[in-house]
C-alpha cells in the first residue's frame, strides 16, 4: 500500500480492525536531525514511541515508551500535535500504521534500552537512507522538512 492522507479510510483486504495499527510518535529534532531508533532484530529506522495501552492517553503512552526505550523523560509542556500519518506497516506491508505525531522535548540522557538496539540522529532532509520506515520516507520527513516551525530546536 502507498501512503495516503490520514482522512482517507484505510483500505482493508477483508480483515478486521487489526489491519491498522495505531501508534504515537515523537518528532525530536535537534540541529536539523530527527531522532530515530532501531529495534533489536530489525533493519528499519522508526520514530521513538509505540502503541498506547488500553485507556492510555497519547501523552501517557509517549512518556511510558520514551522511558522504556530511551531512559529519558518526556517534557509534556513541550508537546505540539503535528497530525496523523497513515502508511504501510514497516514489517508487514499488507497492513497499515496510523501514527499520531507530536513534536516535543525530553529531559535526561538518551540511552537505548528494552527492545531498542540503537538511537540515531538522522538529517530531516535526507530521504536516501534505505532503512527508513515507509511513513518516515513518504510523509513524516517531507512534512518536517517543509515546516521548520513544527520542529523543536
Amino acid at each position: 500500500m502507498r501512503a495516503q492522507p490520514a482522512d482517507t479510510p484505510p483500505v482493508s483486504d477483508g480483515g478486521d480492525a487489526t489491519d491498522v495499527v495505531t501508534k504515537v510518535g515523537l518528532a525530536l529534532v535537534r540541529d536539523g536531525r530527527l531522532l530515530l531508533v532501531r529495534r533489536h532484530g530489525d533493519r528499519a529506522l522508526i520514530l521513538p514511541g509505540g502503541k498506547p495501552l488500553a485507556g492510555e492517553t497519547d501523552v501517557e503512552a509517549l512518556a511510558r515508551e520514551l522511558w522504556e526505550e530511551l531512559c529519558c523523560r518526556l517534557v509534556p509542556s513541550s508537546l505540539r500535535y503535528l497530525g496523523e500519518f497513515i502508511d504501510e506497516l514497516v514489517d508487514d506491508p499488507r497492513r497499515q500504521v496510523l501514527i499520531r505525531l507530536y513534536a516535543g522535548k525530553v529531559a535526561g540522557t538518551l540511552s537505548p534500552a528494552s527492545e531498542i538496539r540503537e538511537a540515531v540522529w538522522h538529517p530531516v532532509a535526507d530521504l536516501s537512507e534505505t532503512t527508513l520506515a515507509p511513513s518516515l520516507r513518504h510523509q513524516i520527513l517531507p512534512s518536517l522538512a517543509r515546516t521548520p516551525t513544527a520542529r523543536p530546536s
